[in-house]
Order: structure tokens, then C-alpha cells, then sequence
């Protein structure tokens, strides 16, 4: 607060509490998505699979994502926000359960789905909750906070449960994650306020909503920002144990290192996002695609490791509030809907990322041909951006002399 700011114009400026109980909840399902790619070689050891196979539990997920996310979001249009949330929470809590008492890799396979089928609907309604509690120029922001917990859950999350994973077993951090879950569910219901719909949408109104070409384009932008990110980061631990040399408990600080570019790439983000949206967008893209390339040669040294994934970090998650802010805004008349299809962009672009990069690697091209097509994807996904950026230009109309 300034020395001639009011305390009711400081407060003004805070986010809702609201917003920081859907922030506790993106920690807890972001926990349980990503800590995955730190026990990859555990659980591929103990179930007796290759390092690919291993890989498709990332897939899995994703894929759980991407079905569970327009179904969900339709079928469950007319529920109050607040019992939505939580029993979505109920369905990721069962999930996860199933996955720590898995017998075998097929039983942890369909536990990966059953916990993801909640993600994409949960972050949709969520995001869509959390910016119409604040005005139209914090949107971003509010989002930015909620996604937050992803980033959270990379720099404590996905790091505690690495170290639990190789300390007590993989089985011990699904264990964790369910716990987490349930306190996460008591969360919401203690600090979220049922929440006031603005109206039910016809079916048709939203399928006709999310019709248009620039939400498409948008949402393809995010499938290619999310592939060109997973087709490195599912197999980030076997990259650093066989190429950077590095030894299990270093690929704890590794992610907390990475962890840590999230957070802050996720504040600024929202920033950028809410001051120019689009060419906040194309640039971050770009600068993906360069770190990503980079990272093709420093993944071959501890310190230039090290630096590289905090860039890296920063950059990517810098992306996911202008990603979704975008979708967003172009799908007037069905932002809830937008909303998860968005969410399931990125988990489908994260399927076609984990999937290439196990067919790369199966096929021998070696761990740098990760790198070098995630930075083409990334570039692909800028020229996406570019495109949609030009159409709202031409969407613009000039006034002419005699108007």
C-alpha cells in the first residue's frame, strides 16, 4: 500500500480467497501429473517395462484428459459450481488410491486415467470461477494465480515426491498424493462460497461458440506450446541420469531447480498476458523454442544443466495464462466449455509429446533429438500464434476519410 493509498483501495487490489483454495487444489492435481516424470525409471524397474512403455503413463493421463475434459464440462453443465468441484476432487482422490495399491502396470495405467478424467473439466470451471471474481483487466492475473499451483506443485510438489518415490517407493507417493487430495477436497469445501451461475448455456450455443476459426487456432496453438514442452520433460529423469551423469537424488534438485523458473514464469506470464496479450504470446513461444534448442547442449553438463532448466522452466509455464486467457476470450458464449477444451489441448499436446518422444527414443534417434523437436514444434506453435494475431488485425476496421 502506497502512503496515499486507502485500505479499501489496497484491498481492492487483493485476489479473492476463493481463488487461493482452487491454487491449493492446481498444486494437488499438478502434484499428481507431473511427479510421474521423476519415477519413471523406478516404476519401469519395479513393473517390469521399458522406459517407452513407462512413458504412456504420461500419455495415459493425458489422454484422460482430453476425453474426460468436453465430457465432463457438458454432462455436468448443471450442477452448482461448488459440488462440482468437490466431487471432482472425490473422482481424483479414487484415482490416485487405485494407483497406489496398483498389482501391475495395466491396474496403474487405468488408475492414470481415472485420476485425470476430473482434470480437465476441474481446471475449466476453476479458471472460468476465479476471473469472473475480479474485473475484466485482472482476468489474467486471477488465472495466473490459480495455475499457480501447477507451478507450486513443480517446485514442492513434484521434488517431495521425487525424494519419497526413491526414498520409501514409488507406491509412496501416490499414497501422499491421495492424502493430499483429500485435504485439498476439504479445502474447497470450507473456503469456496457456492458460486452463482450466470445462466445455462444451450448446447448449441456453445458448440456454435467454439465453432470459430480463432478459437481453434488457439486451441492448436496450445497443443503444439504443450507438445513442444513433454516430448523433453516426460523423459527429463533418464536424460539427466544417462547423459547429464546425474545421479538419483540430483534429479530431486533438479526438478525443485525447474520448479522454481514455473513459479516465476507463471507471475510474469499473467503480467505480460495482461498487459499485451498476443505479442506476449508469440514472443514467449519463441523464446521456448530457443531454450529448448539450447538445451540440446547443455544437458551434457551439470551447471549448464542446471541453468538451462530454470530457463526453461520460466519460459514454458510464463506461456499458460496468455494460452488460456486466449481461448477464453475468443469463445464468447461458452467460456466454461472454452475453458476445458483448452485444458485438453494441452493434455492431448502433451500425449503427442510424451508418445513421440518414446518413438524417438525407441527407434535410436537419441536423447537430443527430444530437444531439437520440441524447439521445431514450440516454433510451430509461434507461426499458430502469429496467424491468430494477424486475424484480429484484418478483423479491425479502418475508418475511412468520409466516415
Amino acid at each position: 500500500m502506497t502512503v496515499n493509498e486507502s485500505p479499501t483501495a489496497a484491498a481492492s487490489r487483493r485476489l479473492p480467497i476463493q481463488i487461493y483454495a482452487l491454487t491449493v487444489a492446481a498444486f494437488a492435481i499438478g502434484t499428481t501429473e507431473f511427479v510421474i516424470m521423476g519415477l519413471l525409471p523406478e516404476i519401469a524397474r519395479d513393473l517390469s517395462v521399458t522406459i517407452p512403455a513407462a512413458g504412456m503413463l504420461v500419455t495415459g493421463y493425458a489422454l484422460g484428459v482430453v476425453i474426460g475434459a468436453p465430457i465432463f464440462t457438458l454432462g455436468t453443465s448443471w450442477a452448482p459450481r461448488k459440488a462440482l468441484l468437490i466431487g471432482l476432487m472425490s473422482l481424483f482422490i479414487a484415482g490416485n488410491f487405485i494407483a497406489a495399491i496398483a498389482p501391475n502396470y495395466p491396474i496403474l495405467l487405468v488408475a492414470r486415467v481415472v485420476s485425470a478424467l476430473c482434470h480437465g473439466t476441474f481446471f475449466g470451471v476453476g479458471a472460468v470461477v476465479a476471473s469472473g471474481l475480479v474485473s475484466p483487466n485482472r482476468r489474467a492475473g486471477a488465472i495466473a494465480l490459480m495455475f499457480m499451483g501447477l507451478a507450486l506443485a513443480n517446485i514442492l510438489g513434484v521434488p517431495a515426491g521425487t525424494a519419497i518415490g526413491h526414498a520409501l517407493g514409488w507406491r509412496a507417493t501416490f499414497w501422499c498424493v491421495t492424502a493430499l487430495g483429500i485435504v485439498t477436497m476439504i479445502a474447497i469445501a470450507v473456503l469456496v462460497n457456492p458460486v452463482k451461475d450466470s445462466g445455462q448455456s444451450h448446447f448449441r450455443t456453445e458448440l456454435a461458440a467454439i465453432a470459430r476459426l480463432d478459437v481453434w487456432i488457439a486451441l492448436l496453438t496450445t497443443v503444439a506450446y504443450s507438445a513442444s514442452l513433454f516430448v523433453v520433460l516426460t523423459y527429463i529423469a533418464p536424460i539427466l541420469l544417462d547423459v547429464t551423469g546425474f545421479q538419483p537424488r540430483q534429479i530431486t534438485i533438479a526438478m525443485l531447480v525447474f520448479g522454481a523458473g514455473l513459479v516465476i514464469g507463471s507471475n510474469l506470464g499473467g503480467r505480460f498476458a495482461d498487459l499485451a496479450l498476443m505479442p506476449a504470446q508469440m514472443a514467449i513461444l519463441a523464446a521456448l523454442a530457443f531454450v529448448t534448442l539450447v538445451f540440446t547442449w547443455t544437458m551434457h553438463g551439470t551447471m549448464p544443466a542446471y541453468v538451462t532448466l530454470f530457463v526453461w522452466g520460466a519460459v514454458s509455464f510464463a506461456n499458460i495464462s496468455p494460452l488460456q486467457t486466449r481461448v477464453v476470450t475468443t469463445a464468447k458464449g461458452a467460456p466454461t466449455l472454452a475453458s476445458s477444451l483448452n485444458i485438453a489441448a494441452f493434455n492431448l499436446g502433451n500425449a503427442g509429446g510424451a508418445a513421440l518422444g518414446g518413438l524417438l527414443i525407441h527407434d535410436g534417434f537419441g536423447y537430443s533429438a527430444l530437444t531439437i523437436a520440441g524447439a521445431a514444434i514450440s516454433g510451430a506453435g509461434m507461426l499458430l500464434s502469429v496467424w491468430g494475431f494477424a486475424r484480429d488485425k484484418s478483423a479491425v476496421v479502418v475508418p475511412t476519410a468520409g466516415e
